[in-house]
């Protein structure tokens, strides 16, 4: 069975002290209430190593927010997944839509980097999504389509049943739009449908697929309840403890 998950995406914000201060009382919420999913953050790479130290793993999954595509070498200020892993992170955002578009990612890069994740023992979470003309114009199932087949149908299924995706509808996120619940559903249900057809039914179905459009607390209930929403992975409410427990809350 695929897991309930919500994730945390702190993108650059919070200085180290902050950081390990929210991560703590995250850490202390989540283990003091009773919640139906897996929950997660993914937090700036100066933050790794102090907060795996200072938070709980069987409470609190914590993450990268992106690593190189590269093993090691001459690359400076990258950092690659074998150093992540080090931290004792065990989760990586790849392919976020800010990724793609500040700084030109590929699918064949994000290859590279779903391909070290998996060497160093790191769960990617998956970035896909529409940008604004193209939910406009109607070809979003097929961009998403695309982005899918072409950075990861090389995996054999069982690789490939390692992976997170979450979709971000582009135009939604940090807009303060969100694409409705229905509007959620359908795409995550086609992407569903996508992956049955290349892998078959029991691997889509056990593949957990979040959405990440500006989701908060007052919608999140609503975009949980649907059939292939599996949770969220979480920008700026996730850096208000109150405000992302009251989306980890909405699983019960």
């Amino acid at each position: 069975m695929r897991k309930n998950i919500v994730a945390g995406n702190w993108k650059m914000n919070t200085t180290l002290q902050e950081g390990v201060a929210l991560a703590e009382e995250v850490n202390a919420a989540v283990k003091a209430t009773k919640h139906n999913c897996d929950v997660v953050i993914c937090v700036p790479f100066t933050h790794l190593a102090t907060i795996n130290d200072k938070t709980c793993r069987e409470t609190l999954g914590l993450g990268a927010e992106n690593c190189a595509d590269h093993k090691s070498g001459a690359y400076t200020g990258e950092v690659s997944a074998a150093m992540v892993a080090s931290t004792g992170a065990t989760y990586v955002i790849l392919g976020h839509s800010e990724r793609r578009q500040y700084y030109g990612e590929t699918s064949e890069t994000l290859r590279e980097k779903v391909a070290l994740a998996f060497e160093n023992n790191l769960t990617p979470i998956f970035c896909i999504g529409e940008v604004l003309e193209e939910r406009e114009n109607g070809t979003y199932f097929d961009v998403v389509k695309k982005q899918i087949v072409d950075a990861l149908f090389h995996l054999s299924a069982e690789d490939f049943g390692k992976i997170i995706l979450a979709y971000e509808p582009v135009w939604a996120i940090g807009t303060g739009k969100t694409a409705t619940a229905d509007q959620a559903e359908d795409m995550h249900a086609f992407i569903r449908g996508v992956i049955a057809e290349k892998y078959g039914n029991e691997v889509a179905d056990n593949t957990s697929i979040l959405y990440g459009g500006s989701c908060k607390p007052s919608n999140a209930k609503e975009l949980f309840a649907k059939p292939d929403v599996d949770g969220g992975l979480i920008g700026g409410a996730s850096l208000k403890c109150a405000d992302f427990m009251g989306i980890v809350e909405a699983f019960n």
